[in-house]
């Protein structure tokens, strides 16, 4: 079954009240997880770090990433609180952490043990490496990477998970533990693999949804979907292509200050995508061909038998002129149409009689 994560991100405007709101439409949506962002925005930009163009476009504003950011941190204590609503509701709570405070926080304090890579610090060793340290089960995005990087990212998670906290990390001992039979069992039974391509909202031409299977093959290990495209359709596809998880950003309002809210969904879309995999879950079925219950009784309905199209004494001669292959399906297979011509019948036949042997 298909793990829905339903992506609150920072469209809680930094607002406990609206986070609050947003767990409730994730819930009501039917998602499986509702994930927030947790930083310090200090810890995460510098004072020159601009803004990326998606997030001027979407909010209209041109300032530091630093200040956009500070209004968008939610207080350890609203993290306590919205991971103790989640549990009441019965839907798992969730968060990115972005810098070595936050990860902390999420293990530490609020018990996590599922955790988010997100795409932006695939390349943060350190930050890779403590992630695995912790133990948890990780999801990885990979949005921006190269098949190399997610590699070398891969090799230092193997490394968290398998050697010993005083360990010296390095290339060569990263290489090493990836390469290990423990390592790549480590992978397999801890970490899931994202697809993703980051731009909000992300180009149509440039979602590559081959790259699931490009992903599966390279690393054999679980595969999903991060989708920052318009609309439901592309996650349901991922899905069809072999998707395990699925990641969206939804908002209570799509114009709503900040810089996510344009490219997310608002909650009636949120639960028509949750809807609409759960239907393509049951549409994929299994691989094996055969008849299905339903189709078991059409058969004689919708198929064909060799029958007669005039009436035939016995001891006559079948041909093409006194034979057809006609409904119902249930008589002599049309397989047979050519084995039974020029064959003298030992009965009487009238129009529309299955020929028998």
């Amino acid at each position: 079954m298909t793990l829905i994560i339903a992506e609150a991100g920072v469209n809680h405007n930094g607002d406990e009240k609206l986070a609050f709101k947003l767990v409730d439409a994730a819930f009501k949506a039917g998602a499986d997880i509702v994930k927030f962002q947790t930083f310090k925005a200090k810890n995460l930009v510098t004072e020159k770090a601009v803004q990326a163009d998606y997030q001027v476009n979407n909010t209209g504003k041109k300032e530091s990433q630093l200040d956009m950011l500070s209004r968008l941190e939610l207080s350890w204590e609203a993290h306590h609180a919205l991971l103790a609503y989640c549990k009441s509701l019965g839907i798992e709570f969730l968060s990115t952490a972005f810098d070595h405070e936050s990860l902390n926080f999420l293990v530490n304090d609020l018990g996590l043990t599922r955790l988010k890579l997100p795409s932006g610090e695939l390349t943060n060793a350190p930050l890779v490496l403590q992630h695995a340290r912790t133990g948890c089960d990780i999801i990885v995005s990979t949005g921006m990477a190269t098949l190399s990087e997610i590699e070398m990212a891969l090799g230092v998670i193997a490394f968290g998970y398998t050697t010993k906290a005083d360990s010296e990390p390095g290339l060569e001992a990263f290489q090493l533990a990836y390469a290990s039979p423990e390592g790549q069992q480590a992978l397999k039974d801890k970490v899931t693999l994202l697809h993703c391509t980051t731009e909000y909202p992300a180009p149509f031409n440039e979602i590559n949804l081959r790259v699931l299977d490009t992903l599966e093959h390279a690393f054999n290990l679980p595969i999903g979907y991060s989708d920052h495209s318009e609309g439901i359709i592309i996650p349901i596809a991922a899905v069809a292509r072999g998707a395990t998880v699925i990641e969206k950003h939804f908002t209570l309002d799509k114009t709503m200050d900040g810089p996510d809210h344009k490219a997310s969904l608002n909650p009636d879309e949120l639960k028509n995508m949750v809807d609409g995999i759960r239907q393509i879950e049951l549409a994929l079925g299994c691989s094996l061909k055969s008849p299905t219950i339903s189709e078991i009784k059409n058969k004689v309905i919708a198929r064909k038998s060799i029958v007669a199209s005039a009436q035939i004494k016995a001891g006559e001669k079948l041909t093409e002129d006194n034979v057809a292959i006609k409904r119902p399906g249930g008589g002599l297979s049309p397989y047979r149409f050519w084995d039974i011509l020029g064959k003298k019948t030992n009965r009487d036949y009238l129009p529309g009689d299955y020929i028998v042997e």
